[in-house]
């Protein structure tokens, strides 16, 4: 049976979960691709622990100080790398140098955070090329949410000629309850906070950089767009009033953050904002930690899709789906160099 090794860099809540989701369908991998997967390392940003042999669910809790970097990765022997550590846009790091290193050696390369692809993505894509090695985003691009998989499968052959994204989980469920629950903008923050899936600093996502990011890596790698953040109009929802609630309530208009990407004259035109929609669009109807994208393109009209699961699992399952892409990828390989 063919044995693909796989590391995980960055072993947070996602990176976790990613690597028991990982574990758990092993049985899987066996039946449905021939594969023995093995996942021989995991490491933090201070500490990891490797095994040829792979490694099992109750030892991922033994890291071992010092074991940690991409030259950690690298004497792993992996075929894969997931990453899944912190992301910042403005650095890149640090998962930056993982994926540099992983993708010049020619390894299969699997990204959850965002950072990285948004701060250096047209390098990394060339450094794919360059090597050979594949490179996959599901987990960075909205995750649970269907995004560059419905433009590079389900439209494929078609123009995208607008692109509406609601990105972000948080912002949703503070609209949602600041206009469903005649809550205040910092008292649903606070609700959000306690419940855990808002973060400590939420300025990311409540300025409209998390919805901003997650845009540009669609709009880069689906549409081969080559933006930056400095092409983006990017506004967030912490200035709403509750004047502007009451007001949107009376006209029975939802807001919404969107991200939304325009194609006028062969150039795409970025921006993420407030938008209303009447209760009759499906947009409206997006509530509380969900997330949608609306993508219109010219011979198959209007696509939308609306999900949302739990996390870290959801963020976890995206990721293997792209194992699986990566799977089947090599299984063609294979059975074309026979």
């Amino acid at each position: 049976m063919n044995v693909v090794r796989v590391a995980i860099a960055g072993f947070g809540g996602v990176g976790r979960a990613t690597a028991n989701l990982l574990l758990s369908r092993r049985d899987r991998y066996r039946r449905v691709y021939g594969t023995d997967i093995r996942l021989v390392a995991v490491c933090g940003s201070r500490s990891g622990l490797a095994d040829a042999d792979g490694l099992e669910t109750g030892r991922l809790d033994a890291l071992e100080p010092g074991l940690s970097g991409p030259e950690f990765i690298e004497a792993s022997g992996a075929d894969i790398l997931i990453e899944a550590g912190p992301s910042d846009f403005r650095t890149g790091g640090p998962g930056l140098a993982y994926i540099r290193s992983s993708l010049s050696s020619g390894r299969d390369t699997i990204v959850i955070s965002k950072g990285a692809l948004v701060h250096s993505g047209p390098s990394l894509r060339a450094m794919a090329r360059s090597s050979g090695a594949l490179l996959k985003l599901s987990g960075a691009a909205a995750a649970a949410l269907p995004t560059l998989d419905l433009i590079e499968h389900s439209l494929k052959g078609c123009e995208v000629l607008e692109v509406e994204g609601i990105l972000n989980a948080t912002t949703n469920y503070l609209l949602d309850a600041m206009t469903t629950q005649n809550l205040g903008f910092d008292e649903a923050l606070g609700r959000a906070q306690a419940g855990g899936f808002a973060e400590a600093d939420p300025r990311n996502d409540t300025e409209g950089w998390d919805t901003a990011s997650k845009l540009i890596l669609i709009a880069n790698f689906g549409l081969d767009a080559g933006l930056t953040m400095d092409d983006l109009v990017v506004d967030g929802i912490q200035s709403i009033t509750e004047q502007q609630i009451e007001a949107w309530r009376k006209e029975q208009r939802v807001p919404k953050l969107v991200g939304s990407l325009i194609r006028t004259g062969g150039a795409i035109r970025a921006a993420v904002g407030v938008r209303t929609y009447p209760l009759s669009d499906p947009l409206a109807q997006v509530s509380g930690k969900n997330k949608a994208i609306r993508i219109t393109t010219d011979a198959m009209g209007e696509t939308i899709a609306i999900g949302s699961g739990t996390e870290p699992l959801a963020t976890a399952a995206a990721a293997l789906k792209d194992l699986e892409h990566i799977l089947t990828a090599r299984a063609a390989r294979a059975t074309a160099g026979s």
